[in-house]
């Protein structure tokens, strides 16, 4: 008879690892809202030539604040 043993990071994970998964979460979100502010006080050829969208940008949120 053979186990089988799996290891996951969500599932029946550690409260430690949970709450670091949703700090990394609220970090990257954070760091795309700064990034978003600063690419929406471009104008919109240079916007275009990168492959953005301003209306696409301004729906994801903006933060004019720093880490």
């Amino acid at each position: 008879m053979t186990l089988k043993t799996t290891t996951s990071t969500r599932a029946g994970s550690s409260f430690m690892r949970r709450a670091f998964d949703r700090m990394i979460e609220a970090r990257s979100a954070q760091a795309r809202r700064y990034v978003n502010g600063y690419l929406l006080s471009l104008d919109d050829a240079t916007l275009a030539a990168h492959g953005y969208n301003r209306d696409e940008l301004e729906r994801e949120g903006t933060s004019t604040r720093g880490f």
